[in-house]
Protein backbone atom coordinates (compact mmCIF):
# COMPACT_ATOMS: atom_id res chain seq x y z
CA UNK A 1 0.00 0.00 0.00
CA UNK A 2 2.03 3.38 -1.01
CA UNK A 3 1.88 5.87 1.17
CA UNK A 4 3.28 9.66 1.64
CA UNK A 5 6.59 9.91 2.42
CA UNK A 6 5.97 13.24 4.03
CA UNK A 7 2.85 12.80 5.73
CA UNK A 8 2.30 8.84 5.42
CA UNK A 9 -1.32 9.20 4.12
CA UNK A 10 -2.30 6.29 1.97
CA UNK A 11 -2.31 7.34 -1.60
CA UNK A 12 -3.74 4.94 -4.29
CA UNK A 13 -1.80 2.79 -6.56
CA UNK A 14 -3.17 4.92 -9.07
CA UNK A 15 -1.52 8.06 -7.83
CA UNK A 16 1.93 6.33 -7.06
CA UNK A 17 2.12 5.01 -10.64
CA UNK A 18 2.08 8.86 -11.75
CA UNK A 19 4.22 10.64 -9.14
CA UNK A 20 6.21 8.66 -7.33
CA UNK A 21 9.86 8.78 -8.63
CA UNK A 22 12.14 6.60 -10.05
CA UNK A 23 12.67 4.24 -6.64
CA UNK A 24 8.72 5.02 -6.14
CA UNK A 25 8.98 7.29 -3.44
CA UNK A 26 5.94 9.99 -3.21
CA UNK A 27 6.93 12.73 -2.15
CA UNK A 28 3.89 15.32 -1.62
CA UNK A 29 0.24 14.14 -1.81
CA UNK A 30 -2.84 15.90 -2.25
CA UNK A 31 -2.88 16.57 1.11
CA UNK A 32 0.79 17.77 1.51
CA UNK A 33 0.56 20.01 -1.81
CA UNK A 34 -1.94 21.78 -4.33
CA UNK A 35 -3.11 19.50 -7.19
CA UNK A 36 -0.88 21.64 -9.39
CA UNK A 37 2.20 21.89 -7.61
CA UNK A 38 2.30 17.78 -6.72
CA UNK A 39 4.88 17.18 -9.16
CA UNK A 40 6.86 19.99 -8.55
CA UNK A 41 6.93 19.64 -4.47
CA UNK A 42 7.71 15.93 -5.22
CA UNK A 43 10.61 17.14 -7.49
CA UNK A 44 11.91 19.78 -5.07
CA UNK A 45 11.84 17.57 -1.58
CA UNK A 46 13.30 15.16 -3.57
CA UNK A 47 16.39 17.23 -4.60
CA UNK A 48 16.54 18.24 -0.89
CA UNK A 49 16.42 14.66 0.35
Amino acid sequence: MPTCDHCDAHVSERFARVFADENGEIHACISCSANAGIAEASRNRERGA
